[in-house]
């Protein structure tokens, strides 16, 4: 799958599963990252989907793929973080440990 190709990939799925059909965004995203196993876009778009049908584990581990891929982002930070406040884990280790550190000591 070229890049374009996998970027209309995941904008498909995106408009499937904004448009309610979440099994057809679901699977298109499914040949996106087999495909493309290193596309961030993808896997996010995949933890998000599953997180929004409770599909907590699956949604952990495609959130923790496009964390592996891009450490310091926001948008997977975030999703990780939602992820395991849902399924109650206070044990989870926290992606946000870096960011605090870089701010101890700061009165701003």
């Amino acid at each position: 799958m070229s890049p374009d190709e996998l970027q209309a990939t995941v904008e498909d799925a995106t408009f499937d599963y904004v448009s309610g059909d979440s099994p057809a965004a679901l699977a298109k995203l499914a040949r996106a990252t087999s495909e493309n196993p290193d596309s961030f876009e993808a896997w996010h778009a995949v933890a998000e989907i599953n997180l929004s049908l409770r599909r907590l584990d699956e949604a952990l581990a495609a959130a923790e793929r496009a964390h592996a891929l891009r450490k310091s982002d926001p948008l997977v930070i975030a999703t990780l973080s939602r992820t395991w406040m849902e399924k109650g884990d206070k044990g989870a280790p926290s992606t946000t440990a870096p960011w605090r550190a870089s701010r101890a000591g700061r009165t701003n």
